[in-house]
């Protein structure tokens, strides 16, 4: 490319480099905003990206099949405007179990605005995925599963922040089964 054709591709002298700065720093931002938007479609954090007002649904879901076996599950859920918890095990004593043998125990039980509170500190500022099957076999879990308005069945799978806000759960949940 000769002096000639070149201003006249760029107009003037140097305007040239400065279109190709200027995609450049396009392209860079482009960029950063994909990475930004693919990561938070990755996961949500209750409290940031979800507001706990918006938790609909909560499972916490443990079992095992070796001796002893049992099966336990917490469920908290809005019905109308109320909060509720419920729970349901399973478990028997000896091994090899059959239906006969297992000793099943339900309960639901209406929150109080103060047992509300303490459910959701236990779950904010912790992350919600998107949803995957488990491949994994002879886990006793915990499966942990989080719905919320605005949740399109894809971003439910939960863990907690940390391992004390997971104790302070099953805490409150062995709390609430007592009463």
């Amino acid at each position: 490319m000769n002096r000639q054709q070149y201003n006249s591709s760029c107009g003037r002298k140097g305007k040239c480099s400065l279109k190709i700065l200027g995609i450049a720093i396009a392209a860079v931002i482009i960029a950063a905003m994909f990475a930004l938007a693919a990561k938070g479609g990755r996961q949500r954090t209750v409290g940031a990206d979800i507001s706990t007002s918006d938790v609909t649904e909560f499972y916490y879901t443990t079992a095992a099949s070796t001796n002893p076996a049992y099966w336990r599950q917490y469920r908290f859920y809005m019905e109308g405007e109320q909060w509720w918890f419920f729970y349901e095990a399973r478990q028997g004593s000896h091994w090899p179990l059959t239906e006969a043998d297992t000793v099943i125990s339900c309960g639901a039980k209406e929150l109080s605005q103060q047992e509300y509170e303490q459910f959701t500190a236990c779950i904010s500022g912790g992350r919600v995925t998107k949803r995957e099957e488990s491949t994994k076999s002879g886990s006793r879990g915990p499966w942990l599963y989080l719905y919320w308005k605005g949740d399109k069945g894809k971003y439910q799978q939960f863990s907690f922040a940390d391992y004390s806000a997971q104790t302070a759960f099953e805490g409150l949940c062995e709390k609430l089964k007592a009463e």
